[in-house]
């Protein structure tokens, strides 16, 4: 059994897109899922827009053998996850699994819509792949292949679902649960990409191996002297 079964509250649950969160930075993760705080830039208004032509909720549509559901809630008890897959494309299959308001059997297969291009590192992969672990857990079948979508290039990628794949997302999502029932918001090394980051303004970099954000703001607020 993994670490995050072992959570019992419903309320413990994490987000499935904090995932893209954590394995870009651990510490943005934090202040995004744990301090709540968040800020805009350019790049999470662009992926607003391209999510906001996709999320559709309940949204059906039929392509011949492929049934298109947008905007479908997806939630894992083993992972302790819940989330919203931005596409689910049901692909027509007599060894697949029946759908409700069809006749037919079929294959859910994610896909997953990404503002820019392909990342150098697996953080879309792995989001995509938790999606395809909480359809197979809902729907009671396998889900091999899923798809990323990437806006920039206007072309999608297949990725197969392996176990390799799948015991990694198990790992990170194990992490994610710990820090989040310490509440800690980790530090972590600065570097290039810190210059990229929607929280950039927020994380303070600069201060992170004196006090925490939630201690520094609070400080601020009562206008204490800050070093």
């Amino acid at each position: 059994m993994s670490k995050s079964m072992e959570i019992k509250s419903e309320d413990d649950y994490l987000l499935l897109s904090g995932i893209q969160h954590f394995q870009f930075c651990k510490r943005q993760w934090a202040l995004i899922h744990i301090e709540q705080q968040w800020d805009e830039n350019v790049r999470t208004i662009e992926g607003k827009l391209v999510h906001e032509k996709v999320d559709q909720p309940y949204l059906r549509e039929k392509r011949k053998d492929v049934l298109v559901v947008r905007a479908m809630p997806i939630c894992s008890h083993e992972l302790r996850l819940t989330g919203v897959c931005d596409v689910v494309e049901f692909v027509g299959d007599p060894a697949g699994v029946q759908v409700h308001g069809s006749d037919r059997k079929y294959v859910p297969v994610p896909v997953e819509y990404k503002r820019g291009k392909p990342k150098t590192e697996d953080s879309d992969i792995l989001q995509l792949v938790a999606q395809a672990m909480c359809l197979e857990e809902m729907l009671v079948c396998d889900v091999p292949m899923g798809f990323l979508y990437y806006h920039e290039i206007r072309n999608r990628e297949k990725i197969e679902i392996t176990e390799v794949l799948k015991d990694k997302v198990r790992d990170v999502v194990d992490e994610m649960h710990h820090y989040f029932a310490k509440r800690h918001t980790p530090t972590v090394k600065t570097g290039n990409h810190c210059k990229n980051c929607s929280l950039n303004n927020i994380c303070l970099p600069g201060l992170m191996k004196k006090r925490s954000v939630k201690d520094y703001i609070e400080r601020t607020i009562n206008n204490e002297e800050v070093t």
